[in-house]
């Protein structure tokens, strides 16, 4: 089974991982793990005149890097194995995509991520998810 998890480097969406982890033993073989990290794209209008596109893309891999470390810990000492992969976009429809592309089987994902004044802003990325999504979206509290 190919499990899609999308991480933003909350506390929130590390608890899918120990749930992924926790419930290993439900699945007939170990799963395919690919975990997901989407960059807000803020290289627009003039930005590109000011910064090259290598200082860009290294600071959307920083990032990235950064919000998938707790999740890889984790599943390195769990010695689960995975992929991970990081976007650049809107959060579900990046997901929604990767999904797609990745044929997963499940996407597996907080209820909420960094929420806040961002939810408000943004609107919810899970209920974005659960509409673009093509397959099943597991959600864990």
């Amino acid at each position: 089974m190919k499990l899609l998890i999308p991480l933003d480097g909350s506390t929130n969406a590390q608890r899918v991982v120990d749930y992924v982890i926790s419930h290993q033993d439900m699945f007939r073989e170990k799963p395919q793990l690919l975990l997901l990290n989407v960059q807000w794209k803020v290289a627009t209008g003039n930005v590109k005149l000011f910064i090259n596109q290598d200082t860009i893309n290294d600071y959307y891999r920083e990032q990235g890097l950064a919000a998938l470390q707790p999740a890889r810990n984790a599943l390195d000492v769990a010695q689960l194995p995975y992929q991970y992969h990081i976007s650049v976009g809107t959060p579900a429809e990046s997901i929604a995509q990767y999904a797609r592309e990745q044929d997963v089987d499940q996407i597996v994902m907080c209820r909420q991520g960094q929420g806040g004044l961002q939810l408000l802003l943004l609107g919810s990325v899970v209920a974005k998810v659960l509409h673009l999504a093509e397959c099943p979206v597991l959600l864990v509290k």
